[in-house]
């Protein structure tokens, strides 16, 4: 805010200017209220603890922002905020609403869900998802592997297996499988080149993306510093802070909060 420039005398209506204690026309003191006075700006872009959605990523319709203004605010195709052009978003994909001062997503059901950046490292559960660059991948469990002899003692031959706990599932567009690779030394590593599971083509990987490690009996997804980030699917809803980003559908957006 910023201190008012001029003040209206009560007895005559003349404009006393800044710092001045008295009228210059009629000598009426100025209010001491009004000598200390600020200016105030008013509008929904300047409400405390309001956030908008900068769209940074999406289908001709980078740089648009939404005020979430209300309390709660419908995502989807159709809606409050409404990306009609992606067919990857569901008719009520998300909600978006105020608990307090603070902002929350809550996922509607949708088919390709809400995913939010890994600001540290997340524990991972059977089921997950893990976006990063243009690819989804689904953590799972792994069961020991049956490899013991047959009830006469042979062994069936083939490559020798290594113990793994988990792997990785890339999911590919229409809901098929693609590649997958299980965890070495209990980690497998994504992104470019040098990792346990490499996409030279997607330009949106770094080098060395993001790693899913087990550690003390907990599988956790990490970020390896990326350009672009990882981010992980909402199971239910999650609160969100300024500069936190997340993915509906092929839209990237950015929330930010005005203090």
């Amino acid at each position: 805010m910023e201190q008012a420039r001029t003040f209206v005398c009560r007895a005559c209506s003349t404009p006393i200017p800044l710092q001045h204690k008295f009228c210059g026309r009629c000598g009426a003191p100025v209010p001491l209220e009004n000598q200390t006075a600020k200016t105030v700006f008013f509008g929904q872009l300047q409400a405390p603890g309001r956030a908008k959605l900068v769209v940074v990523r999406g289908e001709g319709v980078e740089g648009m922002s939404y005020q979430l203004v209300a309390d709660t605010h419908t995502v989807g195709r159709t809606g409050h905020i409404a990306f009609t052009d992606d067919p990857f978003v569901a008719p009520k994909h998300a909600e978006l609403y105020y608990r307090g001062n603070t902002l929350v997503i809550r996922d509607l059901g949708s088919k390709n869900g809400v995913y939010v950046r890994l600001k540290e490292s997340v524990e991972v559960r059977a089921g997950d998802h893990v976006l990063a660059g243009d690819e989804i991948f689904r953590f799972e469990l792994l069961a020991a592997p049956a490899n013991g002899p047959d009830p006469d003692g042979t062994f069936f031959s083939g490559t020798p297996s290594k113990a793994a706990s988990f792997r990785l599932v890339q999911v590919l567009e229409g809901g098929g499988d693609g590649t997958a690779v299980s965890s070495r030394d209990g980690a497998v590593v994504v992104g470019r080149e040098g990792c346990d599971l490499n996409l030279p083509a997607d330009p949106y990987l770094s080098t060395q993306h993001f790693r899913v490690a087990e550690i003390n009996g907990r599988c956790v997804v990490s970020d390896l510093g990326s350009r672009n980030g990882t981010y992980l699917r909402i199971r239910d809803e999650v609160e969100l802070a300024h500069g936190d980003y997340l993915f509906i559908g092929r839209n990237l957006l950015r929330v930010e909060v005005t203090a």
